[in-house]
């Protein structure tokens, strides 16, 4: 499963337990101060900013989104897995070229192919995939419009935008968040917000999620489908930033554990980067974005094969 698809359609620009909370993880946390020659951001009242700021979040959502193809990296303490991605009318392709950084072997390109080809010569499959997609993608919708009622929030000071969170050089306003007592969740859906607190940086000039640090402070419960809970302690921190004026997440690290349907453990650990992003067709069909991603792949083992470094180091 393609897990960043999910994440990405959701938010625009912000399954298993693990995909629901990279969902919700949409966006990062910055542990530097303003300097004073950085630009100032307007003085908004923090409810009215964050109200705002989520508007843009689902007003981003509607309508023909642009599609991408780009390069994500995950790392785990078991190693990392590199991918490429492209979007589609018909869900989110996902093909791996690299495991701790070294090309496929013959027999994992093979298993790879295999992989992809269950959804191309699968109809069904792949209309399974895409309406899994649509369910998580509503769930983050739904915790996106509680965050201002989830939350209190208050001010924490300033900040300017860099490569990776937000827009570089544009105000960036720290909100601090924790639960708001009079919050009642409408389901298990939005009861995990009960017990986060951290903050959020808001881009002042274009009123988005520049980024959200979050740290469970007791155990909560979620119900996305399958009934578990998350143990306090859990932490996560996503950076998004603009690509071309539409918003992309560029990292997320996640640790959380906890319990699936209460027997079940759950361990989630990962960092995860994307870059390279590059506006493709919206026409394209899964098939021909499977196609696109094995020409990008063939382009980018040419352009690191000993041979073309030597070739580039002589130059």
């Amino acid at each position: 499963m393609d897990s960043l698809s999910h994440i990405r359609h959701s938010a625009r620009g912000m399954g298993t337990a693990a995909s629901w909370i990279l969902l919700l993880s949409a966006l990062s946390f910055s542990q530097s101060s303003p300097a004073p020659s950085q630009p100032q951001a307007p003085q908004v009242d923090p409810v009215e900013l964050i109200r705002k700021a989520v508007k843009n979040e689902l007003k981003s959502d509607q309508g023909v989104p642009e599609h991408f193809m780009f390069r994500g990296i995950k790392s785990t303490p078991k190693g990392s897995t590199t991918r490429l991605y492209a979007e589609t009318k018909e869900g989110s392709a996902g093909l791996i070229v690299a495991y701790d950084g070294k090309p496929l072997t013959p027999d994992q390109q093979q298993a790879e192919q295999a992989r992809l080809d269950h959804y191309i010569h699968s109809p069904e499959e792949l209309r399974k995939k895409r309406a899994q997609e649509r369910e998580e993608a509503e769930r983050t919708t739904r915790i996106m419009r509680a965050l201002p009622d989830a939350f209190l929030y208050e001010c924490a000071g300033e900040e300017t935008g860099t490569e990776g969170i937000g827009t570089v050089g544009d105000p960036l306003v720290r909100l601090r968040f924790r639960p708001n007592p009079n919050y009642q969740p409408p389901s298990r859906v939005e009861e995990v917000l009960t017990g986060m607190k951290g903050d959020i940086l808001v881009d002042a000039n274009h009123y988005r999620i520049a980024s959200i640090d979050g740290t469970l402070f007791k155990s909560v419960g979620f119900g996305w489908g399958i009934l578990g809970h998350l143990n306090a302690g859990g932490h996560f921190i996503v950076h998004q930033r603009d690509v071309d004026n539409v918003w992309e997440i560029s990292s997320m690290t996640v640790n959380f554990t906890g319990k699936i349907l209460l027997v079940k453990s759950l361990n989630i650990e990962s960092t995860e980067t994307y870059s390279d992003f590059k506006q493709i067709s919206n026409d394209l069909t899964f098939a021909q974005a499977v196609e696109l991603l094995k020409k990008e792949e063939a382009t980018l083992a040419e352009k690191t094969s000993p041979e073309k470094l030597a070739e580039t180091q002589k130059q």
